[in-house]
């Protein structure tokens, strides 16, 4: 397999024998921890959000 560099690599996913060693681990979707402040943001933001999509319609009606 050879990337746009012209390096090649030693994983070839069309390969049926495996490699030597594991590809490289690859994290799609990372957790992380969150912040006393950022939980804070969500929490008012959270709370904006309700405040508009029912405080719009009950002043309105």
């Amino acid at each position: 397999m050879t990337d746009d560099n012209g390096d090649t690599s030693e994983y070839d996913p069309q390969e049926p024998t495996p490699p030597e060693r594991e590809p490289p681990y690859r994290q799609t979707a990372p957790q992380s921890t969150f912040t006393g402040s950022q939980v804070g943001i969500g929490l008012i933001v959270t709370l904006v959000g309700v405040a508009v999509t029912f405080g719009v319609p009950l002043l309105l009606g």
